[in-house]
């Protein structure tokens, strides 16, 4: 196993995603996937695209953009740790907004729907770990928004007016 390799086992390790799986599960779960690498401002996932795809952030971050034709608006930022466009991945609907590389030298863990595909079928428990992670991290996602909304709301109409 090349340092590089071992280094991401660690890293991986040290993970939510990670954390119900063997160092050995982990390594069969990096046969699957691989590592690319952005600059700051480049697209990951453009708007309208269908996920093929699903990204595990191992360095750097992404920022989570809407567009209406008017321009950006920043609208979440996924972090080292953190898994992403698992939305489009899962429901095969056109993504909603534009993954975008926050950071010089920002590093994705990518796991292709065809490899996603052959994991369930020859690895199950690691397949649906993955899943379960993705359901977690939606989770936390639309909890956000919520908070953002609910924020949003009272900063608008009061705290408690109607």
């Amino acid at each position: 196993m090349t340092s590089e390799k071992l280094n991401l086992v660690q890293f991986l390790n040290q993970q939510h995603l990670c954390e119900s799986l063997t160092v050995k599960e982990i390594q069969l779960l990096l046969d699957y996937t691989e590592v690319v690498t952005f600059n700051k401002g480049d697209i990951i996932a453009e708007i309208g695209e269908v996920g093929e795809a699903l990204y595990f952030v191992i360095k750097g971050e992404a920022g989570l953009f809407y567009d209406e034709g008017s321009g950006e608006t920043e609208v979440g930022r996924i972090h080292q740790g953190e898994l992403m466009g698992e939305m489009s991945f899962f429901d095969q609907e056109p993504r909603s907004v534009r993954m975008r590389a926050m950071a010089d030298d920002t590093q994705l863990l990518k796991l292709s729907r065809t490899m996603y595909n052959r994991l369930r079928v020859e690895h199950p428990y690691i397949a649906t770990n993955i899943l379960e992670h993705a359901i977690v991290s939606l989770d936390h996602l639309f909890r956000r928004l919520s908070s953002d909304v609910a924020t949003y709301s009272n900063y608008l109409y009061g705290k408690g007016k109607r």
